[in-house]
């Protein structure tokens, strides 16, 4: 690095100088951890979870409450990736999300649509997943909303236990290395729909389904309980857009991010490193890196 700075001071040839800048871009790149903003609001409860696993990703995350965003959208541009965590956002008022996403498609639309183009991601996990579809960010386009909507469960009731998933999207850069896995699942409107039969082949055509449940085999769950929570079609557990950048999911990896976390730890031999859910906020640091 410092014969780098000292090409630089010489007065060198300008291909050299360009060179030797690429070389100090890539030095600094290499050292300075991606910025993950985790958006909250009143009724976020997995903001400070969120932001652990960011942080032991490789990732600097710093918690912002919504209003200030709204405030000033510029303060976008300092972050490299947006996740917008767990929770009952506002209550869950009207439903799930419908008032974070309303802020979002409202006021933050152009802002949003600007992130995404710049190649940088964002996730939205369980009620986040619930806000970026409502907003209109997924399926996407932000300005083309409704084309899905996350409803109650089948059972109409509240469900709280672990699943098995698998990842099946390959444009999806979120899942980029993750492997079959189990996660946690906390809630009460999980159940995927697209709007009409003409999105639903759309979203298997472009390669948009990320997520879907399985048997513990492996196996689609066929839409069956208790392998299929919900009653999602197609047994969807998370879909991306067709950028691959926006990633939206029910099951919260942010709770099996180290391997203790797991119910069943104890008889797990070997107990792996760390918790499979890491992956997929690794899979976003090392994007933006």
């Amino acid at each position: 690095m410092r014969n780098t700075r000292a090409c630089l001071a010489r007065g060198v040839n300008q291909n050299l100088k360009s060179i030797c800048i690429l070389l100090i871009v890539s030095y600094t790149r290499s050292i300075v951890k991606p910025r993950v903003l985790i958006l909250r609001s009143a009724g976020s409860n997995c903001d400070e979870e969120t932001a652990h696993a960011f942080n032991i990703a490789g990732g600097e995350a710093q918690r912002v409450h919504l209003n200030r965003i709204l405030e000033s959208s510029a303060q976008l541009n300092d972050f490299q990736i947006l996740a917008i965590p767990g929770g009952f956002s506002y209550g869950d008022d009207i439903s799930s999300g419908k008032i974070f996403a309303n802020q979002l498609r409202i006021h933050l639309a152009d802002a949003l649509r600007a992130f995404v183009k710049t190649g940088k991601p964002i996730i939205g996990i369980c009620n986040g997943f619930q806000i970026l579809v409502k907003a209109g960010l997924l399926p996407g386009p932000i300005d083309q909303p409704h084309g899905a909507t996350l409803t109650h469960n089948d059972s109409h009731r509240f469900v709280d236990r672990w699943i098995r998933l698998k990842p099946i999207s390959r444009k999806c850069i979120w899942l980029n290395g993750v492997e079959p896995l189990a996660l946690p699942i906390a809630h009460g409107e999980g159940k995927f729909v697209p709007a009409n039969e003409t999105i639903r082949k759309h979203l298997w055509d472009q390669d948009q389904i990320a997520l879907i449940y399985t048997k513990p085999d492996g196996s689609p769950a066929n839409n069956e309980f208790p392998n299929n929570p919900n009653g999602a079609i197609d047994d969807i557990a998370g879909i991306c857009d067709e950028s691959g950048l926006v990633f939206g999911l029910m099951p919260h990896p942010e709770r099996y991010v180290d391997p203790h976390q797991h119910p069943a730890w104890t008889s797990q031999h070997p107990l792996p490193i760390v918790g499979p859910g890491l992956g997929i906020f690794r899979a976003a640091i090392n994007h933006v890196k």
